[in-house]
């Protein structure tokens, strides 16, 4: 059977980047990898995505053209393989929101106001046609602090039903619409500043294939209650504030769902990066568990919900390291 790498040899014999000198990037949580190709001055990425390893670049392909049509910067596509899982992608550059704001903390306003305006032009347009992340959906996931953080830690998943129980009304009630397109990792390290574009533009779009329908809150909440970096309390009020004016939104009754929506996903990212070590072998995700916890404690603050996830244990050190040292060694929980 050839390598990915014969394989990927083979994918850009067929385009204009053939002989392209290839150098790794980052990756991220999935299997997916990445490599910049240079070729005559010019550069492009090469996205390789295993389907043997449950990777699908359709998704992907999908999502790029819908946000390309809205008017916003997603990666052109200019080849595909979907057989084989490779995407020959434009190249938008090494300026990752989290890299500028480290170099230049004075552009953060200027940047998540971007990344702001960007989330108001998208939820104008009708969404295509996806899976609903839908309260029952969000439900579940947030079960997953349970399933992998709290039994990760204490060997049971003690209270997560009753979690389960109380959540789910509070969603349906004040969370429940499903009017968007949402990336669901819309965040500092997904979203590359591209200056010498205009408008929206400005905003480079990237980890969007998981797209689903949802409440336009959602990417908000990733966007100011990062599990990466600490986004300053008065830019994500400012934010709130920013996106309410220009939708329309009732204060109220967005701040509502933007705190519950916050409560479920760091539940979700709680249980994904206990998984992520527990399972998958990549401990580093521990060590961003604090942040996580930090947000969900104010969310559930909020929202009146302490008692939902006052099971789940606090991350100790000693937890965390329970984490860590069971890396790689737990098929299933």
């Amino acid at each position: 059977m050839p390598s990915r790498s014969d394989l990927a040899t083979t994918f850009l014999s067929g385009t204009a980047w053939a002989g392209a000198r290839r150098g790794s990037l980052a990756g991220d949580a999935s299997n997916r990898r990445y490599e910049r190709l240079v070729l005559d001055g010019r550069t492009a990425v090469l996205m390789d995505a295993p389907p043997q390893k449950g990777e699908d670049i359709r998704p992907f392909v999908r999502i790029a053209e819908f946000l390309r049509a809205c008017g916003l910067s997603a990666p052109q596509i200019l080849a595909q393989d979907s057989e084989n899982g490779f995407l020959l992608l434009e190249d938008l550059g090494d300026d990752l929101f989290a890299r500028v704001v480290v170099s230049d903390p004075a552009q953060e306003m200027l940047l998540y106001t971007a990344a702001t305006d960007v989330l108001v032009a998208l939820h104008q347009a009708n969404p295509p046609e996806l899976e609903p992340y839908s309260p029952e959906f969000m439900t579940e996931m947030a079960g997953l602090a349970w399933r992998w953080y709290q039994k990760g830690i204490t060997g049971t998943d003690a209270g997560r039903a009753a979690f389960e129980t109380a959540f789910l009304p509070a969603l349906r009630a004040d969370a429940s619409e499903q009017t968007a397109l949402i990336q669901r990792d819309y965040h500092a390290e997904n979203l590359l500043w591209l200056p010498r574009r205009s408008g929206v533009q400005r905003v480079g779009l990237l980890d969007f294939q998981d797209a689903r329908t949802g409440h336009p809150a959602y990417d908000l909440v990733s966007l100011l209650k990062d599990a990466r970096r600490d986004v300053s309390p008065d830019v994500e009020e400012a934010m709130i504030r920013h996106y309410i004016a220009a939708t329309g939104w009732d204060s109220g009754r967005f701040r509502r769902a933007y705190q519950l929506l916050g409560v479920q996903r760091n539940l979700r990212i709680l249980g994904v990066f206990a998984r992520l070590s527990l399972h998958f072998g990549k401990p580093h995700y521990i060590d961003l568990i604090p942040r996580v916890w930090d947000h969900l404690m104010t969310g559930a603050q909020a929202c009146a919900m302490q008692n939902l996830v006052q099971t789940l244990p606090k991350p100790t050190p000693e937890n965390l390291q329970k984490l860590k040292d069971q890396a790689g060694c737990v098929p299933t929980l």
